[in-house]
């Protein structure tokens, strides 16, 4: 297997009202919805939002009770884009704040905020990372 990752989903409740959250609010673009998913194109990665039910099907298994161990991340170029983002997700219907924004031990600066759904994203600035002007990260 390839060293690749080609595509993210996350499971939803409500597609039209995550749509809604990620589209609306968020401002980002889908490139394809039919029925009960979702595609946004991202930096050479898919993105997706799944209607729970279908990727419980698809899956073989129970994901309704599932919660957790997972953050995406979200990385922009400055400690002030991390707090200007963050206040805009604030106010928006569905979004919730998971921790404030802070200087971490690693040397960034980041918070956290979730989904209508519960899927947990991190917004951070990393200064040893090389974030392009595409928001392509070089490690």
């Amino acid at each position: 297997m390839k060293q690749a990752l080609t595509l993210i989903t996350l499971a939803v409740e409500d597609l039209p009202r995550a749509l809604a959250f990620y589209r609306d609010g968020l401002g980002w673009t889908p490139g394809f919805t039919a029925g009960n998913i979702a595609f946004f194109q991202m930096n050479g990665v898919a993105f997706a939002l799944f209607k729970q039910d279908e990727m419980a099907k698809e899956l073989g298994r129970d994901i309704a009770a599932r919660r957790g161990g997972i953050a995406l991340a979200h990385n922009v170029e400055s400690p002030e884009a991390v707090d200007a983002l963050l206040s805009e997700i604030r106010k928006l219907e569905g979004g919730a704040i998971l921790s404030e924004p802070v200087k971490r031990e690693w040397g960034g600066y980041s918070g956290y905020f979730e989904d209508p759904d519960g899927h947990a994203w991190e917004v951070a600035w990393n200064p040893y990372w090389t974030l392009s002007p595409e928001g392509f990260v070089t490690i």
